[in-house]
């Protein structure tokens, strides 16, 4: 079988790439989706059961976990590293010693420049693939060394840049600004995404929200059922001050978002959501209360299967949804 860029630079079956999700993507669901041929992805929490800030214990933490995916399964899988600015990059620096430390196959780097940890990563035999938010991040990415580029549209899950470009507009600039692989995410649920995203320019595919709510995810039930019952325009953009989250629509969103246009001062926002974090949510199922981090993809998502099943519903699918899409394609040369 011929395998595209992706599939090759991973050793993955199907260029399907999980993304990292706070509190959510532990051992289990990462090495499900590995098994199932994609690529699985250790979240920044991964494992843990309370908010710590001890740098040791955050990285060997980290450490368990990827020898538990490692009991799981012997197929590649990734870590997320988070590398953050100033203090906070103690625990990017922790996070990447164990990274090569354990000869972690590949690595998804985010929130930072490229050129910090690429060059020690990819000596250690780890493959890169940065995480970028336009076209001109995903050049500097590429002179960096990196091996691939991922960039997320604005619909998608979780935190973001303060940039508001959509998966079908910033997958096409990505992929004309680069030569080396690109991997896109935001609204990609089922088949017909993969296909609008292959259509884009894009080499592989990123999916967070549709993964979450999957039997082997780490979120809790009340979130996950709180997923399959939201309808059409479920999620609203949050804006955080140095940076913009897409969120399930709850009491959270709708008190934060209000203190915000009230004028509440930075510290009190920032105690707020202290308060009502993805841990209230994600870990003590606090649904109503507490922020879920969640793509516009929510309101495709109707059930709570084993997370192979959504790589196999992908790949059984796909040449039928291709079909009918040449069938529209009618009177074009094609």
């Amino acid at each position: 079988m011929t395998k595209n860029r992706i599939c090759e630079l991973l050793n993955i079956q199907y260029p399907i790439i999980q993304a990292p999700m706070n509190w959510v993507s532990g051992a289990a669901l990462v090495a499900a989706v590995s098994n199932a041929g994609g690529l699985g992805t250790l979240g920044p929490n991964s494992g843990a059961d309370k908010i710590v800030e001890d740098v040791e214990i955050t990285g060997e933490r980290m450490r368990e976990q990827i020898r538990k995916v490692r009991t799981f399964t012997d197929k590649p899988f990734a870590v997320n590293i988070v590398i953050g600015f100033g203090d906070a990059m103690k625990y990017s620096e922790k996070i990447t010693r164990v990274v090569i430390e354990e000869k972690v196959p590949a690595a998804i780097v985010s929130v930072g420049r490229p050129d910090i940890y690429t060059g020690r990563l990819k000596s250690a035999g780890t493959k890169v693939l940065h995480a970028v938010s336009t076209a001109r991040h995903a050049k500097k990415a590429e002179a960096s060394g990196v091996d691939a580029v991922i960039c997320e549209g604005y619909e998608s899950g979780g935190h973001k840049g303060l940039t508001e470009l959509t998966t079908f507009t910033l997958t096409p600039m990505v992929a004309d600004a680069v030569k080396i692989p690109v991997v896109t995410g935001g609204g990609i649920g089922d088949a017909r995404g993969v296909l609008a995203a292959m259509a884009l320019g894009a080499d592989g595919i990123y999916m967070g929200s549709r993964f979450m709510v999957t039997r082997e995810s780490e979120s809790h039930e009340n979130v996950k059922k709180a997923i399959v019952q939201a309808e059409n325009a479920c999620t609203v953009s949050v804006n955080k001050g140095f940076m913009i989250a897409r969120d399930l629509k709850n009491r959270f969103t709708e008190e934060f978002r209000q203190m915000h246009k009230s004028g509440a001062s930075p510290e009190e926002l920032t105690k707020y959501h202290a308060a009502h974090s993805q841990y209230h949510s994600q870990h003590l199922g606090e649904a109503e209360t507490a922020e879920i981090c969640c793509g516009q993809v929510a309101g495709l998502i109707d059930d709570i299967p084993e997370a192979r099943k959504i790589i196999e519903s992908i790949a059984n699918t796909i040449q039928k949804r291709f079909e009918e899409m040449k069938n529209r394609m009618k009177g074009f040369p094609v």
